[in-house]
């Protein structure tokens, strides 16, 4: 899954400058600007590379109403390279690995089909579209793919009782 293209992807020159500060800067004044519905952002370290992030789920799925907190750790070569995103709270998910809480995303994984053009917000969104749309042909999850294969119902209600179920 990737983030829905935006005509012709620019240039990092025309993104946002060579200073990952300033992609930072840009990526979380675009996040506060559109105050996207079920998303929020916002730094933790003096340097903005270190992010937490909370999605919640579209209205109308099974994740509706459910808050996931996620880390977001950016590197000196951001926007060239894709930050490391990771679900604190982790979702029972095909593209979520149940032990690191990856998320399962070719533009996340593959430097090569990241671009530029990417910003924390369509990430944030593109994850939040996810948890909803799940991509069966290759999940990291393979329990949770099986169950919502076989069992949609049944899925749900594993996906809702381990949300609320208490880390031990």
């Amino acid at each position: 899954t990737q983030p829905a293209e935006r005509g012709d992807r620019p240039s990092a020159a025309l993104s946002c400058s060579a200073e990952p500060t300033s992609c930072w800067k840009k990526d979380f004044q675009e996040l506060k600007e559109n105050n996207y519905k079920g998303i929020s952002a916002f730094p933790v370290s003096e340097d903005m590379m270190k992010w937490e992030a909370e999605i919640e789920g579209l209205q109308d799925t099974v994740w509706h109403g459910l808050p996931f907190q996620l880390t977001i750790n950016f590197t000196s070569e951001y926007n060239f390279v894709p930050p490391v995103v990771k679900f604190r709270t982790i979702p029972f998910h095909p593209n979520v690995d149940l032990h690191t809480g990856r998320p399962c995303m070719d533009f996340l994984d593959n430097p090569d089909k990241w671009s530029t053009s990417y910003t924390l917000s369509s990430i944030l969104l593109t994850l939040q579209v996810m948890l909803s749309n799940p991509v069966l042909e290759n999940p990291v999850n393979l329990e949770a793919a099986q169950m919502l294969i076989k069992d949609e119902s049944m899925y749900s209600l594993i996906v809702v009782r381990l949300f609320h179920q208490p880390i031990q």
